[in-house]
């Protein structure tokens, strides 16, 4: 496979393309000021677009002379008018796996890198990237009774959620869930409370490690990495 620089003049689009890619010319755009032009435009042996419109057209916006192209010169006119539709339609057939997508965004977020640059309207960025918040946790471990810490079959949504096989928290423990601070205790305990208000605000504090367990596991699973403990039981519970 042999890639060349060729001048932008020297390719022609296809006029009958069915597939509609205006819509992704500026993403795409953006795409390659960012990272280069890192996949070549591929045409037949006239210099027809086979693969690559919309590449095409964003090199056209950016001002380029050249772009790398693939000569697919090897194929029959039958060959180029259905992998033009197949390659067009092959990436419709993939999905995303949403957790391990939060998880790829959360740590590119934690670098600072600009995510806007990847093709993502700025509310499914924050639905990804920002972790429930720890109310908002709770209401759906409820609504859906289940742990998300255990492999268990889908069951009721009635039924009470179940709590993981061994506890982690303690009485008195406070988790740290990025932003969020989760207190296992009760609120109307002041030495539950001490010491927790020089930082974030706690959001959920709830006294039964059970549940704080479901609530932790659901956070990590959500965010893609573990939560952290604060040294220590803040209050000291037994």
């Amino acid at each position: 496979m042999k890639i060349v620089m060729r001048k932008l003049s020297q390719i022609t689009p296809y006029d009958r393309n069915p597939r509609l890619n205006d819509a992704a010319v500026a993403d795409v755009e953006v795409s390659i000021r960012q990272f280069g032009f890192r996949q070549p435009i591929v045409v037949d042996g006239q210099g027809e677009i086979i693969v690559g419109d919309t590449r095409y057209k964003a090199a056209q916006r950016i001002g380029l002379e050249k772009v790398p192209v693939l000569v697919a010169g090897d194929l029959t006119p039958e060959q180029v008018r259905a992998y033009r539709i197949a390659d067009n339609k092959t990436g419709e057939l993939a999905g995303w796996d949403f957790d391990r997508l939060a998880a790829e965004l959360t740590a590119l977020n934690e670098a600072d890198f600009d995510t806007s640059l990847l093709g993502f309207a700025d509310e499914e960025l924050a639905k990804l990237i920002e972790p429930p918040s720890v109310p908002d946790v709770a209401a759906s471990i409820a609504a859906r009774g289940k742990s998300p810490r255990a492999n268990s079959p889908p069951r009721d949504t009635d039924a009470p959620p179940q709590p993981p096989s061994e506890l982690s928290t303690r009485p008195g423990d406070l988790w740290l869930l990025g932003e969020h601070r989760l207190l296992c205790g009760a609120a109307q305990r002041p030495e539950d409370l001490e010491g927790i208000f020089d930082g974030p605000p706690v959001q959920l504090v709830e006294p039964d490690p059970r549940k704080c367990d479901i609530i932790v596991g659901h956070w990590e699973r959500r965010a893609g990495r573990k939560a952290q403990r604060a040294t220590g039981a803040v209050g000291g519970g037994q």
